[in-house]
């Protein structure tokens, strides 16, 4: 990949923090090879500079390591100090103490004031009158840590609970999360990011809708068990990044989703369907996926809809089906009291055999025209990595320079307004001080 063209952005020129979040993008999205069929990056490492305490002369490591542990401690003791003394805690705080992160080892013999304690803070902080000031910089910040010293584990905890502590990453660090699943192939990891996307609705970028198909192609190809749940989340994370992409994978995703969604519909009812997630509370999910077929079938141009799609949702019309005409009317009446089924559900489990006759009819259509694609949806979303990620990421690219240069005059006028207040304070201070001496 083209290296960013620096100028007044050289990393010379930054504070350590912003230098080090110039050398992580160059770390992360540096390309060095894109392998011929799933186009996942490969990264060299490259070294930062954190926002250290200055070392203190020619010390031994152990002395080293004692003096660094006093550092944090103090940084610990100070956030803890802040909030008992019912000051509203800064956002500098909360970034320092992230960036003073500097090995997996501190984050494991220091868990208290490096993991829990920070994320103890977050949800104080949260609460806190300063909550809606939880800078960008500090969220990517978290999780590149997190990665950078092998505790993606956190990061994945911190993303599955973003609410409590106020974590909503960007799309950049999604795809960063994604990526490091991916290079371990690590397909359910990558998976469980995606369903995070998908909550927050952040499937803007180009980038993010290939990397999340991938991911879920990819872990679909292992064949899991998946709960209803799991299934439904599926389904919604398909069909999300699906609508963004005017082609025969955005297509063949989208019908995927729509199969995935209703199955939980007829299953469960449509309650179930859209209960925390970003989807349609209206019935009728098999009918939308019957309607990307017929716009298929009526496109003029060459877009085409995977055929193990089409046998996937023929196979589960079937079974719906079947298992719906074998229950009896004591089966079904003790299922509606399981599940939340009302009139609307009922009729739409009623129009099943409709839509089995208009899939029936669609599909025909479909192999008639020649718009069936014998390659499988992986295959399609692999070459459509291959032929998009790089240009792609040169724009994410472009646009992350520009991202880093304004956390940079963002971070430059808080600590000045924080020299500022200090400053004012001590004036308070010493203004003060006569008046005592008097009493």
């Amino acid at each position: 990949m083209v290296q960013p063209k620096h100028g007044c952005f050289h990393p010379a020129t930054l504070s350590p923090l912003c230098q080090d979040n110039v050398k992580m993008y160059d770390s992360v999205f540096k390309w060095q090879k894109m392998s011929a069929l799933t186009g996942i990056h490969r990264h060299q490492s490259v070294g930062a500079k954190r926002t250290r305490p200055p070392k203190p002369g020619v010390l031994s490591l152990c002395t080293f390591i004692k003096f660094l542990d006093m550092w944090h401690a103090k940084l610990a003791s100070l956030m803890d100090k802040t909030y008992e003394k019912k000051f509203p805690v800064s956002s500098l705080t909360i970034s320092r103490f992230v960036d003073n992160i500097s090995s997996r080892e501190e984050i494991d013999q220091a868990e208290y004031y490096l993991y829990n304690f920070f994320l103890f803070c977050i949800v104080r902080f949260r609460h806190s009158p300063n909550c809606w000031y939880l800078r960008d910089w500090t969220i990517h910040s978290w999780f590149r840590q997190c990665l950078k010293y092998g505790a993606r584990d956190r990061a994945l905890y911190t993303l599955k609970n973003k609410v409590q502590f106020g974590m909503f990453p960007d799309e950049f660090t999604f795809n960063i999360l994604i990526d490091s699943y991916l290079k371990d192939e690590d397909y359910k990891g990558a998976s469980s990011v995606v369903e995070e996307v998908m909550l927050q609705e952040a499937f803007d970028l180009p980038t993010t809708q290939i990397l999340s198909v991938f991911a879920l192609s990819k872990y679909l190809t292992t064949k899991p068990d998946l709960s209803w749940q799991e299934e439904r989340n599926m389904g919604a994370a398909l069909l999300l990044a699906g609508l963004k992409q005017e082609n025969s994978v955005g297509l063949s995703t989208q019908l995927l989703g729509y199969a995935l969604i209703g199955k939980v519909e007829i299953n469960r009812g449509i309650h179930a369907v859209f209960h925390n997630l970003p989807l349609m509370w209206t019935t009728g999910y098999l009918s939308k996926g019957l309607v990307v077929m017929e716009r298929v079938c009526n496109d003029a141009g060459d877009m085409k809809i995977c055929k193990e799609i089409l046998d996937y949702m023929q196979e589960m019309l079937q079974d719906l089906m079947s298992i719906l005409a074998s229950e009896t009317a004591e089966e079904k009446a003790a299922e509606n009291q399981a599940v939340t089924i009302d009139e609307d559900d009922e009729l739409e489990r009623a129009r099943l055999p409709e839509y089995m006759t208009r899939f029936k009819e669609l599909n025909e259509q479909l192999h008639a025209q020649g718009k069936v694609e014998t390659r499988s949806l992986d295959t399609l979303v692999s070459i459509l990595a291959e032929e998009k990620l790089r240009t792609c990421e040169e724009l994410d690219m472009t646009h992350y320079e520009k991202k880093v240069q304004a956390w940079e005059a963002e971070r430059i006028q808080l600590i000045q307004r924080e020299e500022m207040m200090k400053r004012k304070a001590e004036q308070e201070h010493l203004a003060m001080k006569p008046s005592r001496a008097v009493q």
